[in-house]
């Protein structure tokens, strides 16, 4: 690390139009050295002051040394230039979950989440954030909805508009769940399968089912706000892929109904 903040900063002094700042920047702050981590983030905004990635360093800089609350205007700024910044969505979802506000919480983090279904730290922070909320709220466990369902915790996923999951749960073939990557993904799946289906003149879509080299999936919508997707390997044959699909949808549905009450 030493060596690398040497390299960094030999860099940066060669050529400070460079934007190695934002790595320099990044490994001060990470090693606790708030005020030399500060003194670099703002040495590069006075050159790039519109780069988001640049705001974003400031902002955790910001946050590490206190500044909650001018760390919160510094990622307000960013999504007024790029409302779907993965480092501004994630810092005001963190400090929204801080705050209590959870229903904000989630609505950044889900917006990080999409941006990037890879971000690890992002997937931790949703499960956490949702496990609070769905207690606040006393909301049942996500399996329930389809309890008695085979799949009920490990092939079959509910969710809202947003890609937000409502139920049941999604694991790859070695047990890694995937349930919150998954669903960030289906709210577009969606969008795309309605706009097709209105452009080809066929009116609003029922399902889709798409085949794989190790399984096969199957999209259904169970109301006008929700998604349905049901996930077997490629042994179970497709009348009974349909067949379960059917099930999982009527149970969603009148869950989704109940909830309406």
């Amino acid at each position: 690390m030493v060596d690398d903040l040497k390299g960094l900063s030999a860099e940066f002094a060669r050529d400070p139009d460079s934007l190695v700042f934002l790595r320099l920047g990044e490994a001060l702050r990470m090693r606790g050295e708030i005020e030399a981590a500060s003194r670099v983030a703002q040495t590069g905004l006075e050159r790039y002051p519109d780069l988001p990635e640049a705001r974003d360093l400031y902002a955790r800089i910001l946050v590490d040394g206190g500044q909650i609350g001018e760390a919160r205007q510094v990622w307000w700024g960013i999504l007024e230039i790029e409302p779907r910044h993965l480092g501004a969505n994630k810092g005001l979802g963190y400090l929204w979950y801080g705050d209590g506000d959870l229903d904000r919480a989630l609505e950044h983090l889900e917006t990080a989440l999409a941006a990037d279904p890879t971000d690890q730290s992002v997937v931790q922070a949703l499960r956490v954030v949702r496990m609070a909320a769905a207690e606040a709220e006393e909301m049942p466990p996500a399996p329930a909805i389809f309890e008695g369902l085979e799949g009920a915790d490990h092939g079959l996923l509910l969710v809202d508009q947003r890609g937000r999951p409502l139920g049941g749960g999604l694991k790859t073939p070695q047990g890694t769940p995937v349930a919150d990557e998954v669903a960030a993904y289906l709210g577009g799946v969606g969008d795309e399968a309605q706009r097709a289906a209105r452009l080809l003149g066929l009116g609003d879509w029922q399902w889709l089912v798409t085949e794989s080299e190790d399984g096969n999936l199957h999209l259904t919508r169970p109301t006008e706000g929700s998604l349905l997707l049901v996930v077997r390997d490629r042994s179970v044959p497709a009348g009974r892929l349909t067949y379960l699909a059917a099930k999982a949808n009527e149970a969603a549905r009148s869950w989704l109904e109940a909830q309406q009450l």
